[in-house]
Order: C-alpha cells, then structure tokens, then sequence
C-alpha cells in the first residue's frame, strides 16, 4: 500500500509515523523526489536570475560549467545559487516538499580538498531530474508568458480612459496639500 499525504504539518506527519510504526512493522519513508508539480512551485518562487540559471542547467542536460554561467550572470553566480537556496528552505518551511529533499542543482567544486576554499567549477542536475525540470519549465513557459510591451508606460496621474474627462474621480496630488491630519472631530461626527 503506498499513501501520499502533501500539504501536512510537521507534527500531523510526526504522530502518523508514530501511528504506523506502533500497529506494524512497516517500512516507512517519505518522497523526497521531484515531481512536476513540486518543481513548478520551486520555479514560481525564484527570481528571474535564478530561474534562468535553472533553465541553463536544465538546456545543458543537466552538466553546466561555472564558467559559462559566470558569462551569463556579469554580477556573479551568489545572486541566482543563493536564491535557489532560500527557495528549497521556503519549500520546507510551508511543506511544499519534504525535509530531506535533495537541491535540484548542485555544485560541483574543482581542485582537490587540499586546496582549502574552491571555487565552483560546474554545476549538474541529476538524470532523475532532469526530465522532471524540463516539463516544469515547459509548463512555466506555457503558462506564464506575458505579451511584450513596447509602448510607453502610462501617467499614473492621466485620468483613466474609461471615465469622463470631468468625473469626479480622486488626486493623487493636491494643489495645496494640508498642512494637518484631516481628521473629523467630534462635532463633525
């Protein structure tokens, strides 16, 4: 028998494992893999940059040297890989994936451990992942273009162009702005 419970608390998944262990002799884990879903809710919590470094990762099948990424980010590779960080930990913290679910990208680090601090020098996605991660970006694609705009921005204090040039329609700026919170007093109430 195979139960999939998502979205439970810490404790809820406690007390059942508990339950479970006491009335049999079960082999209990949880599903620490990525799935389409999941790696869409990691992709939907990234910045733009880190995004696009797991779009890299993923186009390479899932093998990118540091290099070739450093090229593409010109302010560094702290931004995107920090950024990819703090959405695995967001994702453990409201339950989106199981505590113990591995980093979808991970570094590889040259020179040997002799040579103390190591700079990156690649960065994979293992083969279980990586066609999990190419749907999910399929479907992020699919499902989040935005059309391109090549139009100025409008005023936010041009009179919206649906209502009449003389509506009575609310400032944004005042032409004598108070000088004292306009509060009603109790007279006024």
């Amino acid at each position: 028998m195979r139960i999939t419970i998502e979205g439970a608390s810490e404790e809820f998944e406690r007390k059942l494992l508990e339950l479970l262990a006491e009335h049999r002799e079960l082999a209990v884990s949880v599903d620490t893999a990525w799935d389409v879903d999941r790696a869409m809710v990691f992709l939907n919590t990234l910045n733009e940059d880190a995004r696009l470094f797991v779009r890299l990762v993923v186009e390479s099948d899932g093998h990118l040297e540091a290099a070739v990424l450093r090229e593409a980010f010109s302010g560094g590779l702290r931004g995107p890989t920090v950024a990819l960080t703090y959405a695995l930990k967001r994702g453990y913290k409201h339950g989106w994936w199981p505590e113990g679910t591995e980093a979808p990208v991970t570094v590889v680090y040259g020179g040997g451990p002799q040579d103390g601090w190591r700079q990156a020098s690649a960065y994979e996605m293992s083969g279980e992942d990586l066609p999990v991660f190419r749907a999910a970006l399929a479907h992020y694609d699919a499902t989040t273009s935005r059309p391109s705009w090549d139009e100025e921005a409008p005023s936010a204090f041009a009179v919206h162009p649906g209502w009449a040039a003389d509506a009575d329609a609310p400032r944004a700026l005042y032409d004598d702005p108070p000088t004292a919170p306009n509060f009603p007093d109790e007279a006024t109430r």
